[in-house]
């Protein structure tokens, strides 16, 4: 009998294929987008897409923008991918290959294609996937896919898509386009960008944090180099001491020579 894989085996999988530990601001990021990728991988209705693959390389790239140390970022990837049952070179291939495919088009042209979603309707995975999507009555719709949806529509329009009217306007047209939830999707959005905002903010914390450390440490050391160094007027050398006992030695030396010459001279 087949059973449905648990959270906990998703997790297990990910530090068994991620064996370093994660950063602790991270850790809840990575955490929440493999329970997301889980929760998704186990549901009957869910099937992998090109614009769910965007969605969710843009959203870990941008969530582990100054994730240090730089080199775990790809380990980390990898096991995301493969605890849920996927791979990792998919998931980038898709999202750059539809990335560049909007590169030459407007906002417009690429919202005739949601709006229109037909195989006919432009060339490539992009039309193919968004015509899929448009006759799949039981699409499992989820965040990650808006995610997708929404850093096409940054490619190519940036300025739409931070236009807060006009992004409404080219949901409510996709949403009805695809038949999907135009609420939830405008929340899940409007989620996202908020979390970026604070993202951002929070790495900018880090940094003064990080900054003001350093500095800490560096006149810590200067202060203890300093203390460490003798000064030059007040503690003679050990060049300076051995002459001074030399010194004295000879200053004995010649009182008692002078004592003694006095002791055996012949009285007159």
């Amino acid at each position: 009998m087949n059973t449905v894989r648990t959270v906990s085996d998703t997790k297990r999988d990910f530090y068994t294929y991620h064996t370093r530990p994660i950063n602790s601001i991270y850790r809840r990021v990575v955490e929440e987008l493999m329970v997301e990728m889980h929760l998704l991988s186990v549901n009957v209705d869910f099937n992998y897409d090109p614009i769910y693959g965007l969605g969710v390389v843009t959203c870990f790239d941008r969530f582990m923008q100054s994730y240090q140390p730089e080199n775990d970022k790809e380990s980390i990837f990898n096991a995301l991918c493969q605890a849920v049952g996927g791979e990792a070179h998919q998931y980038q291939e898709d999202a750059q290959r539809l990335k560049s495919s909007v590169e030459s088009m407007s906002g417009e042209d690429l919202l005739s294609w949601f709006s229109s979603p037909t195989s006919e309707n432009g060339t490539g995975d992009l039309a193919t996937t968004i015509a899929a999507i448009a006759q799949n009555s039981q699409f499992k719709y989820s965040r990650l896919f808006a995610i997708g949806l929404f850093s096409l529509l940054e490619q190519a329009d940036s300025e739409l898509a931070q236009d807060q009217k006009q992004l409404e306007e080219v949901i409510n047209k996709i949403t009805s386009g695809l038949n999907l939830p135009s609420e939830k999707l405008k929340k899940d959005l409007e989620l996202y960008r908020s979390n970026l905002e604070k993202m951002a903010q929070a790495r900018v914390v880090i940094e003064d944090a990080i900054q003001a450390d350093r500095k800490k440490r560096e006149e810590r050391a200067k202060d203890k180099e300093k203390s460490a160094t003798p000064s030059s007027d007040s503690t003679p050398s050990a060049e300076e001491e051995s002459d001074s006992s030399s010194d004295s030695s000879s200053d004995s030396s010649s009182d008692s020579s002078s004592d003694s010459s006095s002791d055996q001279a012949p009285s007159s």
